[in-house]
């Protein structure tokens, strides 16, 4: 069993700072060139139902160390999970993405779209309205719904601007977020088995990036899940 990214993380909470880092900076580069093996991998298991993503490598698809600190309370300069998104308009896309997150006690896997722009959430919206019904089959599949539990995201407390409050598909329209997830247990992270179970759990995600896309399929930059 291996918990090196484990390891590192805990190391790294406890010591968030650039000396430590820079003292450390052969452990980290050890890390992230495991890290990037490990999304190689999954990048690959994901393309078999995502062509799209063939054409990516695993540096576009991990997320920096480093915190953006200029507008932030927390001044401390490194994340303590490691991350990665998978997405055919890349990290920064305002379409569905898979997200991947390694952090001790609180790693978990997810998809969808986190918090569009109102652009892209009036057109999954209009989604929505027009096909409803088949947002709510995919979302009461019951092997989806073991896993996933149910669509998870802000919601606003009243209807939407052009929708009345009982539209049959209301309790939908209310999200501002669109996102699906589930946790990841630390034993999978240690022994390795998490990249074949992150594959199965994003194929199970399927069904719901395909009818985000028909929502958002002209959409190819923005913010994305995270």
């Amino acid at each position: 069993m291996d918990n090196k990214y484990l390891q590192f993380l805990e190391t790294l909470s406890q010591n968030n700072n650039k000396t430590w880092m820079d003292a450390n900076r052969d452990w980290y580069l050890q890390i992230r060139e495991s890290l990037l093996a490990d999304v190689e991998v999954i990048l690959q298991g994901i393309t078999q139902w995502e062509p799209e993503l063939s054409g990516f490598k695993a540096k576009d698809c991990v997320f920096r160390q480093n915190r953006d600190v200029r507008f932030s309370a927390n001044k401390d300069p490194y994340k303590t999970n490691l991350a990665a998104y998978f997405s055919v308009g890349g990290k920064k896309s305002s379409g569905p993405g898979y997200y991947l997150h390694i952090q001790p006690g609180q790693s978990f896997i997810a998809g969808g779209i986190w918090m569009p722009p109102a652009d892209v959430l009036k057109k999954i919206r209009q989604e929505i309205d027009y096909s409803g019904k088949e947002l709510q089959s995919i979302l009461e599949q019951p092997d989806f719904k073991k896993t996933f539990g149910g669509m998870q995201g802000e919601t606003l407390k009243t209807s939407p601007k052009g929708y009345d409050s009982d539209h049959p598909y209301i309790e939908f329209l209310r999200f501002k977020s669109f996102i699906v997830s589930t946790p990841l247990d630390d034993n999978l992270i240690a022994d390795g088995s998490f990249r074949k179970y992150t594959i199965e759990i994003f194929r199970q995600m399927k069904p719901f990036h395909d009818f985000l896309n028909k929502a958002t399929e002209d959409v190819n930059d923005g913010e994305g899940l995270l």
